[in-house]
């Protein structure tokens, strides 16, 4: 893990709330998620690329997100399943405790099913980067400042997560994951790896 990246530019300000500001659409256009300092984080913490959608899709919106902290835009509807979309943000209570469970579903299970993270409604990506540091969370992320995801599904809030099954079908739950256990289970009823446990 980069030393001194939270400590200095990306200092992590406590969270507050898990309820979102406002929907602002004029927000993406205003935040910057892709800066120099963002691509030197992202590189220093490991964070992976945001992947390649080639493939069947799914039945995720036509919304093409950037990738926090620089990298190719995704098109969630070319991401194919069996996925799992954890929805966070650095304002998020929850979030630094579930941000480890999904990276360690992504450790345990990245070669059978792609698991991604979604920064949500976030106006500082700079702190969401350093989430990601205290959390030591390594996987794909990408960013909805504007919050356009709430147009596809009753965002009122977070944290929330999007489940992909093979066949391309989404269940969206507004929900706090406690434990892996529990995530683990989500995984095995949504989207069909019944292997998941071992």
């Amino acid at each position: 893990m980069a030393a001194g990246v939270a400590a200095s530019t990306f200092a992590l300000a406590a969270c507050s709330a898990d309820t979102p500001l406002p929907a602002r659409p004029d927000l993406e256009s205003r935040v910057d998620i892709d800066t120099p300092e963002l691509r030197t984080a992202k590189e220093e913490l490991g964070v992976q690329p945001c992947p390649s959608t080639s493939g069947p899709g799914s039945d995720l919106p036509e919304l093409t997100l950037g990738c926090l902290g620089g990298g190719r835009e995704v098109d969630l509807s070319q991401v194919s399943g069996p996925a799992v979309i954890q929805l966070w943000a650095s304002w998020c209570v929850s979030c630094p405790d579930e941000l480890p469970l999904f990276q360690r579903l992504s450790d345990e299970y990245g070669e059978e099913l792609t698991v991604l993270g979604v920064d949500w409604q976030d106006t500082q990506p700079g702190k969401a980067m350093a989430l990601l540091e205290l959390t030591d969370a390594t996987m794909p992320q990408l960013a909805d400042p504007g919050g356009d995801l709430a147009e596809h599904y009753r965002l009122t809030g977070l944290p929330g997560i999007l489940l992909v099954d093979e066949q391309g079908a989404v269940t969206f739950k507004l929900m706090r994951i406690d434990s892996y256990d529990q995530l683990v289970g989500l995984v095995e009823d949504h989207v069909g790896l019944s292997e998941v446990r071992g």
